[in-house]
């Protein structure tokens, strides 16, 4: 079997990738009509009415929130590591708008007219948007079907964009659709503003997108990683400040919950904060903080800050996004944003430059934190990244900094929980590698649970990082599940695997059990649970919201509050 095509267990999943492989390698464009039957085929638990010749609405939104508006006028969509590949094939880039997905974070840009240029950074990319393309024109060819005839394009004749639908209409369309009327309703919160525009789009013609690689070799992606890294070096170097003469705690996470936590910017901000939520009208959200008020006390009130701030900043501005990084550059934390590559911003925090009385008061409860005053080491913080990116990306920072921990919070779906629960794994099989990792992860639930209210912390759990969100199949599942893996994510087996290489002398292994105990630095992983597959539920097409910030801030606080911990004892030591 070609090696780049791990096995799955399922011959209806490897044989859906052996053919958009093979197919990619082509120096020309290839149709995704081509890979519509075996997409089909393997029965993804992601599409599971792909055959049928109704709509699937949860498959097409999962994939819309994936995916960028413009996606209504793609009719070509390229694939490649870094500009210069870009440049070199003829397209720059860098001159197109940069257009952006609700729910995925990948460097997108669009050529105004029916080209889209989307940056990869490991072949988890490829296998996270073949299967994102392929169903989103399964579902637009399903729906283009219903809306040519002639009750769709009355409909349309008459819909105007940025106008809510009415009950009635949403009837209308349901029934024009063939779907259930809280389906119209999901699709129109997911399209937001472009809801009427895109069905316009889908009634006029069907899709019939193409697709290209540019590249995609294994040292490509290690070309656009290194651009990366360097990215990373030129800018501290600018500050006076050589990463290899720091040890450094590594963290991927995201890119606001460990500066929220520790710039104190939303708590000194408060009644601002409050007061825009009048001047912006967001009722619903002012009522949740007046319920907050009452019941639930400060704990509560800065998840719910650290919310609205994101809103808070978009609609006050340049000023106030750069009043933001002012105030974290003056305590030590530097945004690197990704230019030229993919997009995974990095952040470095510089410890003995953090003001205490600006930390989120969880993260200082029975510490003494006097004694980081006279740190030198860093947290080095990337925005995660899918799949095998993160074995790529460790990868890199290891072979520049010393290392004296690893900590990864990411995004997981649950077969035993619910979502916002948060999973930590110590044995974690990886799909890339074929390897089972067995591992002394450093968290326990008693780090988590003091700063849950609402959901459960599972330790003690097993973790399966697959290779694609849709290559998954009810056998699929069903094999790891009675083997009691329970959470599913796709970036720990890659992390793993960089780490066994951080301390053996040789390349990861193939297809075997390995023990990672013996590990230099501290391991940790959390993950708190998006989604529940097994449901077969609506969850599967949402954003996280309000509720997901708890289990992400309290995830966080863990992961600062062990660093804190393990920097005081190595200062003392």
């Amino acid at each position: 079997m070609d090696r780049t095509v791990p096995r799955t267990g399922s011959e209806e999943i490897e044989l859906y990738m052996r053919t958009y492989y093979s197919l990619l390698r082509s120096t020309d464009t290839i149709q995704i009509e081509t890979l519509v039957e075996s997409h089909k085929g393997m029965k993804s638990l992601l599409h599971a009415h792909a055959e049928h010749q109704t709509p699937d609405p949860s498959a097409l939104i999962y994939s819309s929130l994936r995916l960028p508006s413009d996606m209504r006028f793609a009719r070509e969509v390229i694939l490649g590591q870094t500009e210069s590949s870009f440049f070199r094939a003829g397209w720059n880039v860098a001159q197109w708008s940069r257009v952006t997905a609700p729910a995925r974070r990948r460097r997108t840009h669009f050529d105004g007219e029916h080209t889209l240029a989307m940056f990869i950074a490991s072949r988890s990319d490829i296998d996270d948007l073949v299967p994102l393309l392929t169903a989103y024109q399964i579902e637009w060819n399903k729906l283009h079907h219903l809306l040519r005839a002639e009750a769709g394009q009355d409909f349309l004749k008459t819909s105007v964009a940025g106008v809510g639908l009415t009950n009635l209409e949403a009837e209308q369309l349901a029934a024009i659709l063939q779907i259930e009327g809280t389906d119209v309703h999901r699709m129109a919160r997911a399209w937001g503003n472009d809801f009427i525009p895109t069905l316009q789009h889908i009634g006029l013609a069907p899709k019939a997108m193409s697709l290209r690689l540019l590249a995609g070799s294994l040292m490509d992606y290690r070309r656009a990683t290194s651009l990366w890294w360097q990215a990373i070096d030129d800018h501290m170097a600018h500050i006076s400040m050589r990463l290899a003469d720091r040890p450094v705690y590594f963290v991927s996470s995201n890119t606001h919950a460990l500066p929220n936590l520790l710039s104190g910017y939303a708590q000194r901000n408060h009644t601002p904060i409050v007061e825009y939520l009048s001047v912006a009208n967001q009722s619903k959200l002012l009522q949740e903080y007046e319920a907050i008020q009452r019941n639930e006390g400060q704990t509560t009130l800065n998840n719910f800050l650290y919310y609205v701030l994101k809103k808070y900043v978009s609609d006050g501005g340049e000023g106030r996004a750069a009043e933001i990084l002012q105030e974290e550059e003056s305590i030590g934390v530097h945004r690197i944003p990704s230019a030229h590559v993919f997009d995974v911003e990095a952040q470095v925090i510089e410890l003995n430059r953090l003001q205490w009385d600006w930390l989120d008061p969880r993260l200082t409860e029975s510490l003494d934190l006097a004694p980081l005053a006279n740190s030198d080491a860093l947290i080095l913080n990337i925005d995660y990244p899918l799949g095998m990116a993160a074995y790529e990306l460790l990868n890199r920072v290891g072979e520049n900094v010393q290392l004296l921990g690893v900590y990864v919070m990411g995004k997981a779906a649950t077969l035993n929980g619910r979502i916002n629960d948060v999973m930590i794994p110590n044995v974690v099989h990886d799909e890339q590698s074929q390897n089972t990792y067995l591992f002394n992860n450093c968290f326990r639930a008693k780090d988590v649970a003091p700063y849950m209210r609402y959901g459960n912390v599972l330790d003690n759990q097993k973790a399966i990082s697959v290779l694609g969100t849709f290559l998954q199949n009810s056998t699929y599942m069903g094999v790891f599940y009675k083997e009691g893996f329970t959470d599913i994510e796709m970036e720990a087996g890659p992390y793993l695997s960089s780490i066994y290489e951080g301390f053996r002398p040789r390349r990861h292994p193939f297809n075997e059990i390995q023990n990672l105990y013996g590990a230099p630095f501290d391991v940790g992983f959390l993950h708190y649970a998006s989604d529940t597959p097994l449901s077969k539920g609506d969850n599967l097409s949402t954003n996280l919201s309000y509720p997901g910030v708890e289990p992400t801030y309290a995830v966080a606080i863990a992961i600062l509050r062990r660093i804190f911990s393990q920097e005081i004892q190595r200062l003392r030591n």
